[in-house]
């Protein structure tokens, strides 16, 4: 018998980056609208200490929504976790490679033959390797080259502490000639080490050359909680949509809500995100963002990250954002509260 009683807890989980998740729960939004069912919304990462928080990975948590990086959200799909994409987002976060103080390399075909740094985790899905390697290619093939043209030098992260860590410091070292870095703790990284951009691959012109874990980055959810209570989905999107709509006219107050996320100063939330950030939170399905995923999933499983092939169309699911956005065009949708 299938069991269709509403969940007690409804959980969220998003990377520290800019969403609209991330907004909706600083507001206290998706907790306001499911108060009045006795359903309680819960952050994983603000969790008891003793929580496991892989989920946030593996998605094998039945109710649970995830705003975060494709990697993780499509080897959980490859592995056969039965999670359903009900939305994307495309936000430029600056991506940059990085050379030493002084070194002469700029753009993307003096990387031809130098050392890159690809760094390496003792963890399921090394996402960070992913990133790397995924950004390296998109910035050699905007200069016509790929990753047979430049030597990759693998870097182990065991014993570095913060992002990019392992990487810059081989940098310092000698050890590599270029690293791949981005986000708003990365340009503070960065700065600190003196590091020198070789090239932005947020000013290449074509957007491939820019996908990566974080563009377009999925929302997804659990089939499960899909198939039993598709108004629960339908209304926590909902309240994503509001919170994005609120977002477009409070740049301050998203940059403040960034800096929360991320853990970064105003100068490297300012470094990282463009100035219209605020007004890119809205998530869809459109053509254009799915087939951007699609090659993201392509180079994927070509670099081995994915046991599988992951069918990025059947994966999505887009009824729910319909009926999401139905909702908020309603007559008696109810404005945020602030």
């Amino acid at each position: 018998m299938t069991d269709t009683r509403v969940p007690a807890t409804l959980w969220f989980t998003r990377c520290p980056v800019p969403t609209a998740t991330g907004v909706a729960a600083d507001r206290g939004w998706l907790a306001a609208e499911f108060a009045p069912d006795g359903i309680a919304v819960r952050s994983l990462q603000d969790a008891d200490p003793g929580a496991d928080r892989s989920a946030h990975y593996t998605h094998d948590l039945p109710g649970l929504f995830r705003e975060g990086g494709n990697v993780p959200a499509l080897w959980a799909r490859s592995r056969g976790q039965g999670t359903r994409l009900i939305g994307l987002t495309w936000i430029e976060e600056r991506q940059v490679v990085l050379v030493a103080p002084g070194s002469p390399v700029r753009g993307a075909a003096a990387l031809r033959g130098l050392r890159l740094a690809v760094p390496r985790h003792d963890v399921p899905i090394d996402f960070w390797r992913a990133m790397a390697l995924r950004g390296f290619e998109g910035a050699l093939a905007s200069g016509g080259l790929g990753l047979d043209d430049a030597r990759l030098v693998d870097v182990p992260a065991a014993g570095h502490h913060g992002q990019w860590a392992a990487e810059l410091d081989a940098l310092r070292r000698g050890e590599v000639d270029a690293v791949y870095v981005k986000g708003a703790l990365a340009v503070e990284s960065a700065r600190r080490a003196g590091a020198e951009v070789a090239v932005e691959l947020d000013a290449l012109p074509d957007p491939a050359h820019r996908v990566n874990n974080g563009t377009p980055r999925p929302l997804t959810v659990h089939q499960d909680l899909l198939d039993r209570h598709p108004d629960v989905v339908d209304r926590f999107l909902a309240v994503l949509l509001r919170a994005a709509d609120w977002a477009a006219g409070e740049p301050a107050e998203v940059a403040r809500i960034l800096g929360a996320e991320t853990g970064a100063g105003a100068a490297g939330v300012a470094g990282a995100y463009r100035a219209d950030t605020h007004r890119t939170l809205h998530p869809d399905l459109s053509g254009t963002r799915l087939d951007l995923l699609a090659e993201q999933e392509a180079a994927l499983r070509a670099h081995g990250f994915l046991p599988e092939a992951v069918d990025v169309r059947a994966w999505a699911d887009p009824e729910p954002l319909r009926r999401a956005g139905r909702l908020v065009a309603g007559p008696t949708s109810p404005s945020p509260v602030a």
